[in-house]
Order: C-alpha cells, then structure tokens, then sequence
C-alpha cells in the first residue's frame, strides 16, 4: 500500500468525523421545563423556562403561550439568564389549557430547535 492510495482515505475519514461532531454540538436536547409537561399551575407563576444541555442563541430564539392553538403571549427571553436556558417573566393566566411553545437557535450550527409542553392553569 502506498502513501498515494492512503491519503484520500484519511481525508475521507477526517471529513466524516469533523461532519459528525458539528451535527453533535448543534443538536441541542431539553434538559428542564417550568412549568413541567401536563402540569396544573394553581398559582401565579414567576416565569417560564425551557433548559437545554448546552447554550442557546437568546436574542433569536422565542416562547409563545398558546390556547387551542392560537399564540396569546409572545414571551421575550432575558438575555440576563444562564446560557443554556430561556427564561422569561410568565403573564397571568385566566384558567385553562396552555401549551408553551419553544423556537431555540443553537450558538453552534445552525439548527432551530422547537418543542412545546401542555399545561394548566387552575382557577385562583
């Protein structure tokens, strides 16, 4: 075997790894929900977040409040919060069934994340 015949094939290999590993870093996976999935909230809420295992883009990413499918709240994440996490102040919420609704930017790759929990508010 010649150093001809084995160079493409390291290029080959070198090109895979580096592929798999920037695929590896912009998938971002949820780690926490406030509120939990299919929870009752019976009490005014400080905030909603959404955690994720490694930092996301703030300034692009959105959370939305939804009621049978249509956006009631369009929250804005604090930029003052960890980086892996989208926090923003939760509105007051007549009683009923919600779903929180996240679009996250990754910082690395160019993935968006979305997802969402359902959740209930309780009457006070």
């Amino acid at each position: 075997m010649t150093l001809r015949s084995v160079v493409p094939g390291i290029a080959i290999l070198a090109a895979l790894a580096a592929w798999s590993g920037s695929r590896a870093q912009s998938d971002a996976k949820v780690v926490e929900t406030r509120p939990v999935a299919h929870a009752v909230v019976d009490k005014p809420s400080e905030g909603f977040y959404v955690r994720f295992d490694r930092p996301v883009d703030h300034i692009h990413s959105t959370l939305l409040v939804k009621r049978d499918g249509k956006v009631v709240e369009t929250l804005q994440p604090r930029f003052k919060s960890s980086p892996e996490v989208l926090f923003a102040r939760a509105p007051e919420l007549p009683a009923g069934d919600y779903t929180l609704h996240w679009s996250v930017h990754a910082l690395q790759g160019s993935d968006v994340i979305e997802g969402e929990i359902s959740f209930s508010v309780a009457k006070h």
